[in-house]
């Protein structure tokens, strides 16, 4: 069973996450069982895992087997392509990269390009080779705080961009970092998510939103709202925006995802519902919302 189409992506940073049995998986389902089932509710997935390491080819095959024809996977380069140095010596890594994934074909679309925040305004130049010469859609993630100074260095970026028709990644952290719990699990993702302001861009039919929510559902609610009016924009004016749900565990991120199409759901009546796997129990029986 696939999802009915939606008019854009939804997902989480993975499919991978145990916890999800208890609300979103059968409790029975095996970890080679998730991505299948998975793609049966969202039609989107961050390739966090790529950033960290290369899949082996008989991983990417399996992958092309049972990710659906609609299904988006937005690998992240490796970061020895992002984070080791001039992007122009990096370029055939890169490259390789995508002929790894090639068996996704458009499935993998865009790729990400996660910068580092020592990769400032200085170094557009490389970006715009990189960019110019990598041959597959791409979308950058930006972090040097000169970036976000809404002056002369932060328009030379989004000209670049938007003159490629590249998505500049929007990452909302907000939420996480109103967040005042000393779990383990918060204190790291706020120690390495970055605390930059929100940027909404659309440079393409396609923007890009990172959205790292607060670990209680219902405190996220505030800072959904916009992002509920902004996709719903998009939407209306034709494009298919992408947007991922975080928490900081992601133990709730797929009830996080959920959530925010319920929301959508409400702004525009006659979106389709997400698919609801067998078996699965309501996510109000366990409290979280």
């Amino acid at each position: 069973m696939n999802p009915s189409p939606l008019p854009y992506f939804l997902g989480c940073p993975s499919w991978s996450e145990n916890a999800w049995r208890d609300y979103l998986y059968p409790a029975d389902a095996r970890a080679t069982e998730f991505l299948g089932l998975y793609s049966q509710v969202f039609n989107a997935v961050e390739g966090n895992t790529t950033f960290y390491a290369r899949p082996a080819p008989s991983t990417v095959e399996r992958w092309a087997q049972v990710m659906p024809a609609h299904f988006r996977f937005t690998a992240k380069f490796p970061r020895d392509v992002s984070h080791a140095g001039d992007l122009r010596e990096q370029l055939q890594s890169a490259l390789d990269f995508t002929r790894l994934l090639a068996p996704l074909g458009p499935r993998v679309s865009p790729y990400w390009l996660q910068l580092p925040a020592v990769f400032g305004p200085a170094r557009l130049a490389e970006l715009a080779h990189f960019l110019d010469h990598i041959g597959v859609p791409v979308a950058v993630e930006v972090r040097n705080p000169r970036f976000f100074t809404r002056g002369d260095e932060e328009r030379a970026l989004n000209r670049l961009l938007h003159g490629r028709g590249v998505e500049r990644i929007c990452l909302d952290p907000r939420a996480l970092f109103s967040c005042t719990s000393r779990e383990p699990a918060v204190l790291h993702a706020q120690s390495k998510k970055p605390n930059v302001p929100a940027r909404p861009a659309a440079f393409s039919q396609h923007p890009q939103v990172r959205f790292i929510g607060h670990p209680q559902l219902e405190a996220n609610e505030h800072f959904l709202t916009p992002w509920v009016g902004k996709v719903a924009e998009w939407i209306e004016q034709g494009r298919s925006p992408y947007i991922f749900l975080h928490t900081s565990d992601n133990r709730l991120a797929a009830a996080l995802a959920q959530r925010f199409h319920q929301r959508l759901s409400e702004r525009l009546p006659g979106l389709a519902p997400l698919a609801e796997l067998p078996r699965a129990p309501e996510v109000e029986q366990l409290g979280l919302l």
